[in-house]
């Protein structure tokens, strides 16, 4: 009787592993989707006019003459939006900086399809900037964290103006924080003008427009006599309102 018993249990095993050995063979011969390559490209302008560092003067919305220095912002949480609807995620953090070219283009691999638009946020969310030191895009080192209160920076417009009357006639916004009533964090949705296809092993790019005038325009246009600078929370959510804009897309091909 036991070693019936014995018998049967033995079968029972043998069933579970072919079963298993069944699933796991199965499993390793899976298609995954298909994916392709996306390059998404941030083109900076002020206004109609390319954005160049140091050395070409404009016009805000008051008429005042102004130069650029620096000019970098964070994105993140990008999110395609499909045409059949639901979304492909990236939870990545990019830093995109005037002074270095190679962050002006970000490479996505995505699955193959049909997609409408894409959503992130300028800035970083609450999560990672309680999350302490961290690397990539998010270190220290990239002179976007402030010290202070232990808060990233998610926005750097600085340049001159003879209406600044800070010294040197310089005016900087370092806009950041994540809570009310001085939340930063903006979320920006655009839509193509046409559903761009990715196909399998093949690429595309996508350009996008950042008008950094809108910095320093609607809702709220920025007078340097009176505001050239905010590196805190006072007046910070001002300005992040009126940098919610600054995106559109330029083309894709």
């Amino acid at each position: 009787m036991k070693l019936k018993i014995l018998t049967i249990e033995l079968k029972r095993t043998l069933a579970v592993i072919v079963c298993m050995a069944t699933v796991s063979v199965a499993m390793s011969f899976i298609i995954r989707p298909p994916a392709g390559h996306l390059t998404v490209s941030f083109a900076h302008y002020v206004g109609d006019s390319v954005l160049h560092l140091d050395s070409v003067s404009y016009k805000n919305e008051l008429g005042q003459a102004f130069t650029v220095t620096k000019f970098k912002y964070y994105i993140g949480n990008i999110r395609f939006k499909k045409a059949s609807g639901g979304i492909v995620a990236f939870d990545e953090y990019y830093l995109v900086d005037e002074e270095e070219e190679k962050t002006k283009k970000i490479n996505i691999d995505i699955p193959a399809g049909e997609y409408t638009g894409l959503d992130f946020i300028v800035g970083v969310d609450s999560l990672h900037n309680c999350s302490g030191v961290q690397s990539g895009a998010l270190d220290p080192v990239n002179a976007m964290f402030w010290a202070w209160n232990t808060g990233y920076i998610f926005l750097k417009l600085e340049g001159r103006s003879p209406a600044s009357k800070s010294p040197g006639n310089m005016f900087e916004y370092h806009i950041g924080g994540y809570k009310q009533p001085a939340n930063c964090i903006r979320h920006i949705s655009l839509n193509f003008t046409q559903p761009v296809s990715i196909e399998n092993a093949t690429g595309r790019e996508l350009s996008i427009k950042v008008n950094a005038a809108e910095v320093l325009r609607t809702p709220a246009a920025i007078d340097f006599t009176t505001l050239s600078s905010v590196t805190d929370f006072h007046n910070a959510a001002t300005i992040a309102d009126n940098y919610a804009d600054m995106f559109s897309v330029k083309d894709t091909r």
